[in-house]
């Protein structure tokens, strides 16, 4: 690894392997940034919960952050840069996250462009798909859900909570509405304005950032 100067801007594709439609983001980056960091704007970003194992593969070497019990990683990833490695344009490198669904992301060096220290980065500049819920089973997993809860389902559900209730105890059901809202929106656009929200507040040091991931959808 070398160290690149001055800093640039990396134009970076994260995409979800395995699943059809595609789940994607598209995020610049300051090559500033630590390999810590590039994990933390993808649990943001893909809209992970950080609460499982990850590691990066980058030039044939595994990088992650070291946690108490696990196997060591080469190096000190809240000190590598992401400038240390020489990415090209086009060059490609994975991300894995929880190790017992195996969530494989390929990232793409997209572009290479000047320093963008005027702005706040990271940024999320467009996207598709809502990220699986956590702990669905992998991509067979959450593949075989998607199949179940089809439209006319979902809306047959929720007509069912209503009628059945009453709209003074849908209270009594917002569980499982925000798990059905879920399945409804999964293929919508990406909403980068929170996304980016988030990005900013880990950018300045704000963890509230971590409360917001935690709200995310677990099934299981």
């Amino acid at each position: 690894m070398s160290e690149s100067n001055p800093p640039v801007t990396y134009q970076l594709k994260i995409v979800l392997v395995g699943i059809s439609p595609m789940i994607w983001r598209r995020i610049k980056v300051s090559s500033d940034s630590t390999i810590a960091d590039l994990h933390y704007i993808i649990q943001i970003v893909m809209g992970w919960k950080e609460e499982h194992l990850h590691q990066f593969l980058i030039h044939g070497v595994r990088y992650g952050i070291s946690y108490p019990g696990t196997r060591g990683f080469m190096g000190n990833v809240r000190k590598i840069k992401l400038s240390q490695f020489g990415f090209r344009e086009r060059e490609k490198f994975s991300y894995e996250y929880d190790f017992n669904c195996s969530w494989k992301h390929q990232i793409r060096v997209e572009a290479i462009l000047p320093d963008e220290s005027e702005r706040v980065l990271p940024v999320c500049t467009v996207g598709k798909g809502s990220c699986p819920p956590e702990n669905c089973g992998g991509v067979v997993g959450f593949m075989t859900l998607r199949q179940q809860h089809s439209r006319f389902k979902l809306a047959a559900r929720i007509a069912e909570i209503i009628t059945s209730e009453g709209i003074e105890k849908i209270g009594n059901h917002i569980k499982e509405l925000k798990e059905l809202y879920y399945w409804v929106t999964l293929n919508d656009k990406t909403e980068c304005s929170k996304i980016n929200h988030l990005l900013s507040q880990y950018a300045t040091g704000d963890e509230a950032w971590k409360d917001c991931l935690n709200q995310t959808i677990t099934i299981g």
